[in-house]
């Protein structure tokens, strides 16, 4: 019954995103709207059960940047919407989910079908566009979920936009960690799970810390491959090696620094 009850505080809060968003954003600068989605995302994460950890934020940058990172779950992306609101690609099936679907596209999000290497085409293009325009944008690009202990080859065609864009990519890390502080895999989607068990799963498993891990931006570049190469690099590093790294701990409305020992005795992200 409690995780009925769980279940229905989410429905509800994202009911409440929808109102945001038809009502507030009209009226709203771009610096408004940005804080009305990181302070709701913020929400999201506590009705889920969780908090999030940032490490190596004063690394970050702020605009005119891709951002790529490792995929786990759903729930990625209100974890890096709480650090930082950031429009997204994603697959054209999300475009169809009740709420879910109309929110990410409100809030900017890319939809790709991936069976069409035409479409392909015409996202990157139209990431390199809003990238020029100093804007952010996220993809994940190993393509698709993983349970988060390892990665997966980062595509290369992900990169052709800051390519043509020449602008720099920052890679983030993401991992999530149980009570005990040990990884956890109860966030992970994959597989045939359907969103419900994902979900449900990530209830029973709660409390969970999100650990996001902002590694240094890596330099404009003209060769993709190389790009992705570094990028999976700087996202692998960071699941293997940074665990002492500052970390702030966000809380709405506001971030809060704490130090780097009361956030992580865990293996990093």
């Amino acid at each position: 019954m409690a995780l009925v009850w769980r279940k229905l505080r989410l429905v509800v809060h994202l009911l409440y995103g929808m109102w945001i968003v038809a009502r507030r954003f009209p009226r709203a600068s771009a610096s408004e709207r940005a804080e009305l989605n990181r302070v709701w995302s913020l929400e999201m994460l506590r009705l889920c059960g969780m908090k999030l950890v940032v490490h190596n934020d004063e690394a970050r940058l702020d605009s005119g940047v891709l951002v790529v990172g490792n995929h786990i779950s759903w729930i990625d992306i209100y974890v890096i919407n709480a650090w930082r609101p950031t429009p997204f690609v994603s697959k054209a099936e999300i475009r169809k989910w009740p709420v879910v679907g109309w929110l990410a596209h409100q809030l900017g999000t890319v939809f790709v079908q991936r069976e069409k290497r035409s479409d392909a085409k015409r996202i990157m293009h139209e990431l390199a566009e809003r990238l020029l325009a100093g804007e952010m944008m996220c993809v994940f690009p190993e393509g698709t979920t993983t349970d988060g202990q390892t990665l997966l080859p980062f595509h290369a065609n992900m990169f052709q936009a800051a390519v043509s864009a020449s602008c720099p990519v920052q890679p983030v890390c993401l991992m999530y960690e149980d009570a005990q502080g040990r990884q956890s895999v109860a966030p992970a989607y994959i597989g045939d799970m359907t969103l419900d068990a994902s979900l449900s799963a990530l209830l029973r498993a709660t409390p969970l810390t999100a650990h996001l891990y902002v590694c240094d931006p890596l330099a404009p570049g003209a060769d993709r491959r190389l790009l992705a190469s570094e990028a999976q690099a700087a996202v692998q590093a960071a699941l293997e090696g940074m665990r002492g790294a500052p970390a702030i701990v966000a809380e709405a409305p506001r971030v809060q620094p704490v130090t780097s020992a009361s956030s992580s005795n865990n293996s990093p992200a």
